[in-house]
């Protein structure tokens, strides 16, 4: 005999305590198959309205959520996109996985992330197959090291990709953010205040960003007949800026500094107010990045800004132009920084 539940009804009761509901526990409950519910899901044109806000009601109370792995073996598509991402605690490319994650909610996917802990092929590849596990319909790789991009490169990824890289680049694998124009246009905007004993200081090597900003400086730098000293390689820390300001102040042949990211910076600063000095009278300071806290530092950090959120919504896309085979829906053109201009940099005193 077909029971069926009334609307208004409380029908939450009615599963064993601690089990998730199933698609058959709302069809038992709602008197009808587990196939009419699944077309209930799926907006399917048969259904009648009456049938319909019964089953929605049952779905409703019992706060059933179907499993994307069941819609996966339904549609052939599971609404699933993976991250793969190295050194994911670092701001950028945490905040990077945080735009995709929104943008790809905004289009209606989910989001699974793997984590690289190594850079080794064996550990890329372990990481692809537990994304591809999770029946991901595409991947978006956020690597800022020149030996992940390379072995990703070299790997038969049986799935649409992007790789979210840090130079110029187009192509419908590569979304990249410009930083050598980025790096370029902080170096202006230090040569253009009067001065012209600056220092550079660089990320780690073997970082794409870090090599890029570093380009970026020399050129500007080359562009303007301004000497140069060699960048300093750092590790993106402020502890590392502290410890390379200190250094640095031993001799004071520099009026400037533009730190490859905020958090050197940041070290910078603490140094030279440590020493008696003033920013930017004594020492204009110029990072990158655009921390949150970056407005808040003393005195206010004048930075190179990515956009993030932006960064986040053309990823997904060109991932899904790829996975939709409509490529000229989704622009793939480098996103070029903004220069944010705060009270760290002046004209030179000296």
């Amino acid at each position: 005999m077909t029971v069926h539940i009334p609307l208004g009804v409380i029908v939450s009761d009615s599963l064993p305590t601690g089990r998730t509901p199933s698609i058959r526990d709302v069809a038992r409950l709602a008197g009808v198959s587990h196939q009419t519910v699944s077309r209930v899901l799926n907006s399917h044109p048969s259904i009648r309205e009456s049938t319909r806000l019964r089953v929605q009601q049952v779905i409703d109370e019992l706060q059933y959520r179907p499993s994307s792995a069941a819609r996966a073996l339904v549609k052939g598509q599971s609404r699933t996109i993976g991250v793969l991402s190295a050194l994911s605690a670092e701001y950028g490319p945490a905040s990077s996985i945080a735009a995709i994650q929104d943008a790809a909610r905004e289009a209606g996917y989910f989001v699974n992330t793997a984590n690289l802990s190594r850079g080794e092929p064996s550990s890329i590849q372990a990481a692809v197959d537990h994304l591809m596990y999770q029946s991901v319909e595409g991947i978006v790789v956020i690597a800022p090291q020149v030996r992940v991009i390379e072995a990703i490169e070299k790997l038969a990824i049986a799935v649409p990709y992007v790789t979210l890289q840090s130079t110029s680049g187009e192509g419908k694998h590569v979304l990249s953010v410009d930083q050598i124009a980025g790096a370029r246009v902080a170096t202006r905007h230090l040569i253009d205040l009067g001065h012209r004993n600056i220092y550079h200081l660089a990320g780690p090597q073997d970082w794409i960003e870090a090599e890029a900003r570093m380009r970026g400086f020399l050129e500007e730098m080359g562009a303007n007949d301004v000497p140069t000293t060699a960048p300093i390689l750092g590790d993106w820390t402020a502890d590392f800026g502290y410890y390379a300001g200190r250094e640095l102040l031993r001799v004071r042949d520099f009026t400037a500094i533009f730190s490859s990211n905020d958090q050197m910076a940041l070290g910078l600063m603490h140094a030279i107010r440590d020493a008696g000095l003033d920013i930017p009278r004594d020492v204009s300071i110029v990072g990158f990045d655009d921390i949150p806290e970056a407005a808040h530092f003393w005195p206010p950090l004048t930075t190179v800004r990515q956009d993030f959120a932006e960064l986040g919504r053309r990823c997904v896309a060109l991932l899904l132009a790829n996975i939709t085979g409509s490529l000229n829906e989704a622009s793939s053109s480098p996103l070029i920084p903004e220069l944010v201009v705060r009270s760290s940099t002046a004209a030179p005193a000296w």
